[in-house]
């Protein structure tokens, strides 16, 4: 199968252009190559003749279009999307754009490319639009979001994000494009932007430096690695019943504050401090709409199509903070290009 996936140098995009090349599939990458995207993250498949890449900003109408008729895909994972809860505060319309519209015109770029298809490849063609369980909303003590819950979002990112979960579905019901859609947990895993939770404790720990956490850390996330995930996306894409939702989660609930002294155990083991790391814990002024917790109910995907989570959450974090301990160079050249995690004065914890 080729498979055109936007967004396919991010963190968890990345893992997807990967992990198919490795299961023997073809790929063509398109990313607009912002902040949050490295072509480091694939330096392992840049050279695979199965790997193309095309620098390409998916609200850029002509330049989608464009990539369809060069690549002729047989299918499309759409994982570009701007991802970071905090930024979309500071800057909500950048999300709107890419989100939203960018969606819309992928959605559409891939209906006037699919209905041009002779009557074999047409039935065979997917649209797989891989999105959040933040779209949500927030849950109370009990309970876990399922395929059914309604969506509630809380920030712009997720409100932006529930937007493009409903065009997708739109264009299912209204053209017959065939499309799939998952609903993720928290990733974690190797390549992750220096942003995002888990990450920022690694560094900042290595660093010496405080650990913020937001509030009291009694927010409550479902940890998914991101190979793992990659994994079903994959499935979902090849099995998945056309205009179906899947939930994608790892079973692994636990309070942000859990995890951060989890992270803190590990880097005493292998990257010890003068004092143990868990000492440098700082609480901080938790952020706007906050959402409480986040729990997801994967038994769709696992009874129809037979995923489910393979790597605990005391596995990944081990192998999580091993790799940037060994590849700390990488979080360095990320930096020569400009970034600081607190550029926002804030700590990024999706």
């Amino acid at each position: 199968m080729k498979i055109l996936i936007t967004g396919g140098a991010g963190f968890i995009g990345s893992a997807v252009v990967r992990r198919a090349i490795a299961d023997g599939h073809q790929v063509v990458n398109l990313d607009a190559l912002t902040y949050s995207a490295n072509l480091e993250n694939l330096t392992d498949v840049a050279e695979n003749p199965a790997y193309a890449f095309e620098q390409v900003d998916i609200c850029d109408h002509d330049a989608v279009r464009a990539a369809f008729a060069k690549h002729c895909p047989d299918a499309v994972m759409h994982l570009a999307a701007e991802s970071h809860v905090d930024r979309s505060v500071e800057g909500p319309l950048e999300f709107v754009r890419t989100n939203v519209m960018g969606t819309a015109v992928m959605l559409e770029a891939a209906r006037s490319y699919w209905s041009g298809l002779d009557e074999a490849a047409k039935a065979a063609f997917r649209f797989h639009h891989v999105s959040t369980d933040e779209v949500f909303g927030a849950l109370g003590d009990d309970g876990e979001f399922t395929e059914e819950t309604p969506y509630d979002p809380s920030s712009p990112y997720s409100a932006s994000k529930a937007g493009s979960d409903h065009l997708v579905r739109a264009w299912g019901r209204t053209y017959r494009l065939p499309v799939v859609i998952t609903n993720c947990s928290n990733n974690y895993g190797p390549y992750q932007f220096p942003e995002k939770l888990i990450p920022t404790v690694i560094t900042r720990a290595l660093e010496g430096k405080s650990i913020p956490v937001y509030g009291d850390g009694r927010q409550v996330r479902d940890w998914l690695h991101v190979d793992d995930h990659a994994d079903a996306l994959l499935m979902a894409l090849q099995k998945g019943q056309l205009g179906e939702t899947y939930c994608v989660g790892g079973d692994a609930d636990h309070r942000n504050i859990e995890v951060v002294r989890m992270i803190c155990g590990e880097l005493d083991k292998i990257a010890p401090g003068n004092t143990a790391h868990a000492e440098k814990i700082e609480f901080v002024a938790d952020r706007p709409a906050h959402d409480f917790r986040y729990a997801i109910d994967a038994s769709k995907i696992a009874r129809e199509l037979g995923w489910r989570p393979r790597v605990s959450l005391d596995e990944g974090l081990k192998s999580t903070v091993r790799w940037y301990v060994e590849n700390y160079g990488w979080v360095e050249r990320i930096r020569e290009r400009g970034f600081h995690s607190e550029r926002l004065g804030l700590v990024k914890q999706a």
